[in-house]
């Protein structure tokens, strides 16, 4: 069984001071990854991972993840190449297929079908592989929902994010699956793994560490409104309790789901982390 490893993506952009200071202190908290999301209104992801490096000294850095339709795949290889050698080798590279069509339409970009973004996400991977041919690539974070996708990362990824979101979240509203529907994607990695080693990882969207877990879980209710309370709380993406009860959850996550790698959103960098005290 694979240890945990722990994951926050950054995305509110500030002063050079700010996004420095943020990186340490997810460092300083015991997160593994700091991983830089990639939408219009945030931080841009290479340089600012680029400070991250600048920042830290052990924690690995990622873009998580790159939308493969925002970026020329020769050209993003040549950054991906950089970014490697000026990180010291601590880079992970995440690539997506991109899910809020009003971005696309913002960039001037064709929005397409769902079968051109896979494409553009294969175009990308490939010209990652041919920049790093004859030297090791940094790991590859393949994340998505679909059959398409999630066969595509079983052949070439190294880890695997898992979505834990239902469709409605490409009209950009969080929906997210609930416990049966994740289950089922996990097991259908596994599936198409057909034995490769593969880390999964999966994308968190709620932490509240509470005596209160009630009130906490009726607090995603507002959120989530289309899942009930007592569905929330079944969700390996609603982490909600104690400290130790959320360290439970995240045992039995890995246990049923075979997921060992965890990231959460940014304002929860401080909410987690005496949870991951705990699982060290």
């Amino acid at each position: 069984m694979r240890s945990f490893r722990f994951g926050v993506a950054l995305y509110v952009p500030g002063s050079r001071a700010e996004w420095m200071a943020k990186c340490r202190r997810a460092e300083d908290l015991g997160y593994d990854v700091v991983g830089v999301v990639d939408h219009l209104g945030r931080v841009a992801p290479i340089p600012a991972l680029l400070l991250a490096a600048e920042a830290t000294e052990r924690i690995r850095l990622n873009t998580y993840v790159l939308n493969a339709s925002f970026h020329n795949p020769v050209l993003l290889a040549r950054d991906v190449t950089a970014l490697d050698e000026l990180t010291g080798g601590r880079l992970e590279i995440g690539i997506g297929a991109g899910y809020v069509r009003e971005e696309f339409e913002a960039a001037g970009i064709d929005w397409g079908t769902p079968g051109r973004r896979f494409g553009r996400v294969a175009d990308v991977v490939a010209e990652l592989e041919r920049a790093f041919d004859g030297r090791p690539r940094p790991p590859l974070l393949l994340g998505g929902r679909g059959d398409r996708m999630l066969t595509f990362a079983a052949a070439h990824a190294d880890t695997i994010a898992l979505t834990g979101t239902a469709p409605g979240a490409a009209e950009g509203r969080l929906a997210l699956a609930d416990s049966g529907a994740l289950a089922e994607r996990a097991d259908f990695v596994k599936r198409v793994l057909d034995g490769r080693d593969a880390e999964l990882n999966l994308m968190v969207h709620f932490v509240r560490i509470t005596d209160d877990r009630r009130a906490a879980l009726e607090a995603a209710h507002q959120l989530v409104p289309h899942l009930d309370v007592e569905e929330l709380g079944t969700l390996a993406t609603v982490l909600a309790g104690s400290a130790d009860g959320v360290a439970e959850q995240l045992r039995r996550t890995r246990e049923s789901l075979g997921v060992s790698y965890f990231t959460v959103l940014e304002d929860d960098l401080d909410r987690l982390a005496p949870v991951i005290e705990r699982l060290r």
